[in-house]
């Protein structure tokens, strides 16, 4: 097998992971308050980490400062992140959180453009436009198709544009499993602490396994996503991100049900198609220069 082959099989694994997690999420949330849930995935997923942090001898904080402040400000943005997204998840359809997520590599296209001064050509520009007004076509605003939970699914990706942007200015010598720790334990303690005023309820056999397979799930998506970074070319990999829209899909009609309009399923095929051209775009013009 090809090491484009490897790549492509690790990030279509990783983002079959991430779905399957987040599908676990939302029929645990039937049972569970948010906040709970939070803290109590997060406490075995941070213990995973810790372990798999401490057997690659990544436990260190050899780096300067300035990357201290970057990996606190990531972790805010991954806490807001986390909460808008999976508030908005549990009130949305699968498909439809996931097909908004897919606006993220446009967003951070323009974010890198507006703060970092990266050249962004005219054609890269339209397809960010088409792929908003795809994603327009998703959360429908309007007295009928717009709700709270839409502006939450926005918020989710204002706060991973965030966090991705500020991932790209850390330095190389920061290592990636810290950054994951840090995130992982500020995500859990926030959620324990409010879950405390929130209330805890019983948690049934099957919420339990729920919640600690999430948690495993999580862990396999961030190994698979590692591993793609070491394979490969990204320019070619990178495209095959999209297949959570597939999984979200497939896993949304079979598990809870639900099945987008042709209105939203529009809208995902130009968030997606735009994606697609941004990634194929800035491939090119990397190979000219």
């Amino acid at each position: 097998m090809t090491p484009n082959a490897r790549g492509a099989l690790l990030m279509m694994g990783s983002m079959a992971a991430f779905t399957v997690n987040d599908t676990l999420v939302k029929s645990a949330g039937q049972d569970l308050p948010l906040f709970q849930l939070i803290a109590m995935r997060g406490a075995v997923a941070t213990i995973l980490v810790y372990l798999l942090a401490r057997n690659l001898g990544a436990l260190h904080l050899n780096f300067s400062r300035h990357d201290k402040w970057l990996v606190a400000c990531r972790c805010l943005s991954e806490l807001l992140a986390t909460f808008f997204f999976l508030t908005a998840l549990m009130h949305m359809p699968l498909a439809n959180v996931t097909a908004v997520l897919q606006v993220l590599p446009l967003t951070v296209t323009l974010g890198a453009a507006v703060f970092f001064g990266e050249t962004v050509g005219w054609r890269r520009i339209l397809a960010i436009c088409l792929g908003f007004a795809g994603m327009l076509l998703i959360v429908r605003p309007g007295p009928e198709g717009f709700s709270i939970y839409s502006i939450y699914a926005l918020l989710a990706v204002a706060s991973v544009t965030v966090r991705d942007l500020v991932t790209r200015r850390m330095s190389p010598e920061v290592p990636t499993m810290i950054v994951t720790l840090a995130t992982s334990l500020v995500i859990t303690l926030t959620a324990a602490g409010v879950s405390a005023f929130e209330g805890w309820v019983p948690v049934s056999r099957t919420a339990g396994v729920m919640v600690g397979s999430a948690a495993v799930f999580v862990l396999m998506g961030y190994l698979f996503s590692v591993m793609v970074m070491r394979v490969g070319e990204v320019g070619f990999i990178a495209p095959f991100r999209y297949s959570s829209l597939l999984w979200a899909l497939g896993l949304g009609w079979i598990v809870f049900g639900d099945w987008p309009d042709s209105v939203t399923l529009i809208g995902a095929a130009l968030v997606v198609g735009a994606g697609l051209f941004t990634l194929f775009r800035q491939r090119a013009v990397q190979t000219s220069d």
